[in-house]
């Protein structure tokens, strides 16, 4: 693939997109998308809404996902700061069922995530503020919309944050754990 790495993760499904950045003293220049070449590292989903958040540093977005057949396969990148990205495997059946996977996004290092369905996402801000962009396959649907508690002890995941410096919303805060959350993916090997 011409401009672009894709890297498989120990989680099937998720694809790790490492940018050809042209640089020079003007600054630089990416496709930070483009359909056919990223069709060939084996994401084929048709993405239908960009959205875009700036955050403080210690916000805790996640874990978020919605439920079939509104579910959203996600690009997810930041544009400026730095994040650290999490994608939770929520597909029953699966071989990696209620793992997770964790890597930094910034601005500087310009990768980028695949989150295909079936999966819980969520990120937390490393640097004093951060904007991330993320394009999805499907729109928004609120009554879909379904979560799993981030500090959920059966995950284990390290947000990277101190728990006291973590910023976390209220509706975040009260979602269940994965054992408790509804979800209805179906691992499809």
């Amino acid at each position: 693939m011409m401009g672009m790495v894709a890297r498989l993760t120990e989680i099937g499904g998720l694809i790790i997109i490492d940018p050809k950045v042209h640089s020079d003293q003007r600054g630089y220049f990416f496709e930070s998308y483009h359909r056919e070449k990223y069709g060939t590292a084996g994401i084929n989903s048709v993405f239908v809404q960009d959205n875009e958040s700036k955050s403080a540093k210690g916000v805790i977005r996640g874990l978020h996902y919605q439920l079939e057949p509104f579910a959203q396969a996600k690009l997810v990148r930041v544009i400026d700061g730095e994040v650290y990205d999490v994608a939770v495997d929520i597909r029953r059946g699966s071989p990696t069922f209620g793992k997770w996977f964790g890597i930094v996004l910034s601005g500087l290092n310009k990768l980028q995530l695949f989150i295909p369905e079936g999966f819980a996402h969520g990120f937390s801000v490393l640097s004093e503020t951060a904007v991330f962009s993320y394009k999805c396959s499907k729109p928004y649907h609120a009554e879909a919309e379904r979560g799993i508690l981030l500090t959920d002890p059966s995950l284990g995941i390290d947000w990277k944050v101190a728990e006291s410096e973590m910023i976390i919303s209220g509706k975040d805060k009260d979602a269940p754990v994965l054992s408790a959350a509804e979800m209805n993916f179906i691992f499809q090997g």
